[in-house]
């Protein structure tokens, strides 16, 4: 997994990747020259007291340790810049990928494991790559080389390298074999902190409304404990990692430095040949643990890729029409044909033969108890899910077969929970639509009762707008947001439960005003008061996610108990109010 996502992500930079190549094997060359230029200035030079010798040498071994630091000064910045712009297209297409997801797959995931998976995933990634390809040419080269150039200088005293080399390789695979459960709990953990964070981040209000701090704080407490425990099982294992190549290092050194002194003292090896040979073995050394070091990364990366490439083969239930139809015969018009709808793995359906008609201009209102499936049906119109079953046809089209665009183009959608982006009241509003000036702006206001507020609000349409409309209350978020959706001018207005926040004057007028500026607008109105619903073309009851009614609102009173129920009971506690 690790190695395809790698390969398809940097084989556009490849060229960058010759260039570290390049430069990582005229670097790795380099160091493994210098110990012998070292060795002969000592050996020739100061040992003849040959002066001249000792400059010349002195001078090129200069001249090559600079080559040596601007090549790997190159091949890392050659690393970063092809590590990075992978990274960047990772990031790019899991965007793209879970922008068009369903609420099905954002759902299965989480959005704070979506959000982990795009930023920390991702960066372990990036890490490997670039330091992979730093050290892929130079671990092995330095390991290798150094063993030839070692054998070089002093082949008594290889046994040495024999030793040392499998002992360092045995530490680094029982430490690196343990890790990799680790890596995979830790990112699981790491899951876990996001969403708890963002869930009381983002119900701040309930928190405190309900006096949970103390119990929301406990549960961050358990969620950054188990990933502290985690981190702190992985750190132990680099604790004890280090040390232990350190170990490796020194007794080895100290081995070169006894039994070289023997061989020096026998005249079998000179000073020079020797201190050359310790550095080799420096280099050998060095050269297994950078490439432990990778070994060490490339577990957690290895789990980060599998977590990536989970959401890239994921594909969203929401599949577009092989040829999808850009032209609707009947604008407005809304056909439910015997749907239903089913989660997966439920036991029974949220909707169940659902059938019925909107005209165009028309406007149908969606009444019954929390639960009824009012906001799953609307949900089915601009396709944010698909049936499990029947058809649903806006413009006289399948939603299935029509360009998703073509279909979200036409219609304006007030979620039940408006939300506002960080900005200004004017660029909330032309996300609505772009090209809108300022007289359309503040016309779409005037209609959703927002122009009041709005022009007393500093800035007027300039007025800043906090992330998510946290600085203003949720009557003037819900205006705002119907404002948005009335500029856009749709076929289509969807409003679900979109005035609940309002007092029974506001919402008065801004139906008055919907249905007297856009007649030729079919609007789809779900809410809770009947007082809403009165004037509707048509009204639809739910019950357990049937069709429990269909008709005006004096043929239901005159017809329906279900709906003769919701309105005597909404009259009773307003007449006790």
């Amino acid at each position: 997994m690790l190695r395809r996502l790698l390969w398809r992500y940097l084989r556009p930079y490849r060229w960058l990747l010759v260039g570290v190549l390049v430069f990582q094997f005229a670097s790795a060359m380099a160091m493994l020259y210098l110990p012998s230029l070292n060795a002969d200035i000592i050996d020739k030079g100061v040992s003849r007291g040959d002066t001249g010798y000792i400059w010349r040498t002195g001078g090129f071994m200069l001249a090559v340790s600079l080559g040596q630091i601007v090549a790997a000064i190159v091949a890392t910045y050659l690393a970063a810049r092809a590590a990075m712009q992978a990274g960047r297209d990772i990031r790019d297409e899991v965007y793209d990928r879970v922008s068009g997801f369903s609420e099905r797959e954002i759902s299965q995931f989480g959005a704070g494991s979506l959000i982990t998976r795009n930023t920390n995933d991702v960066q372990q990634v990036q890490m490997l790559a670039m330091m992979g390809s730093t050290m892929l040419v130079s671990a092995p080269l330095l390991a290798i080389g150094g063993i030839i150039m070692a054998l070089r200088q002093d082949v008594g005293l290889s046994w040495i390298i024999g030793v040392s080399v499998p002992a360092l390789l045995v530490i680094a695979g029982l430490v690196i074999g343990r890790m990799v459960p680790l890596f995979r709990s830790y990112q699981v953990k790491l899951d876990a902190v996001n969403r708890v964070m963002r869930e009381q981040l983002t119900g701040v209000r309930v928190v405190r409304a309900f006096v949970r701090e103390v119990i929301e704080a406990e549960r961050f407490r358990v969620a950054n404990t188990d990933i502290m425990v985690v981190g702190r099982k992985v750190g132990s294992l680099f604790v004890a990692l280090f040390p232990l190549v350190m170990l490796v290092l020194n007794v080895t050194i100290i081995g070169v430095i006894w039994f070289g002194a023997i061989e020096v003292d026998a005249g079998a090896v000179q000073i020079g040949t020797l201190l050359a040979f310790m550095q080799y073995v420096g280099q050998i050394l060095m050269g297994v643990l950078m490439a432990s070091f990778m070994t060490v990364m490339i577990p957690r990366a290895a789990v980060s890729a599998e977590r990536i490439s989970e959401v890239l083969a994921s594909r969203s239930t929401l599949v577009e029409a092989t040829h999808p139809v850009a032209e609707q015969p009947r604008p407005g018009e809304i056909v439910f044909d015997d749907v239903t709808f089913s989660y997966p793995e439920a036991e029974h359906p949220v909707l169940a033969g659902i059938s019925f008609t909107v005209e165009p201009g028309q406007t149908i209102a969606l009444i019954g108890s929390t639960g009824a499936g009012k906001t799953t049906l609307v949900s089915l119109i601009p396709r944010l899910v698909d049936t499990t079953g029947g058809t649903v046809r806006v413009g006289g089209v399948d939603v299935r077969d029509l360009d998703m665009e073509r279909l979200w183009s036409g219609i304006g959608l007030v979620p039940q929970r408006p939300f506002l982006f960080a900005g200004t009241v004017a660029s909330n509003l032309r996300l609505g639509r772009e090209d809108a000036d300022d007289g359309e702006l503040w016309e779409a206001l005037a209609i959703a009762q927002a122009s009041d507020f709005v022009s007393q609000m500093e800035g007027g349409l300039d007025a800043r707008i906090a992330q998510g409309g946290t600085n203003v209350s949720g009557g003037q978020r819900q205006r705002l947001a119907i404002a948005r959706a009335v500029l856009r001018r749709p076929a289509v207005l969807i409003f679900d439960d979109s005035f609940s926040a309002l007092d029974l004057v506001t919402d008065a007028r801004l139906r008055q005003a919907l249905w007297r500026e856009l007649p030729e607008v079919t609007k789809v109105v779900v809410a809770q008061r009947v007082s809403t619903v009165t004037d509707a073309d048509v009204i639809l009851v739910l019950e357990d996610g049937r069709i429990a009614g269909l008709g005006t609102h004096a043929e239901l009173l005159a017809t329906n108990e279900t709906y003769r129920e919701i309105a005597e009971s909404q009259l009773a506690v307003e007449a006790g109010s």
